[in-house]
């Protein structure tokens, strides 16, 4: 089990384009991967945007990604960087 913790910094958070980039990252790994705020027991599943979007991740949030299997560094580390990377945003 692999995971990293960071900050949604978008303005529109982890909403509509930028979940369904989310989603689209997430399911290109094996691993089962989880998506929670930051010292929130209630995660959700990373590869699902009805899951995703009910955490109403916004702007400012700390958030958790954990993953588990064969691909779980490259599938966490390849979400922070999509997180940090504000989904392409202005």
């Amino acid at each position: 089990m692999y995971s990293r913790s960071t900050t949604v910094i978008n303005r529109t958070g982890l909403h509509a384009r930028p979940a369904s980039d989310f989603i689209a990252c997430s399911s290109k790994f094996k691993s089962k991967i989880t998506i929670k705020r930051a010292n929130d027991e209630d995660e959700a599943n990373a590869k699902s945007i009805v899951m995703l979007l009910s955490l109403g991740l916004g702007q400012g949030t700390v958030i958790t990604i954990t993953a588990k299997g064969e691909d779980e560094v490259e599938a966490v580390d390849a979400l922070i960087e999509l997180v940090d990377s504000g989904f392409g945003e202005d």
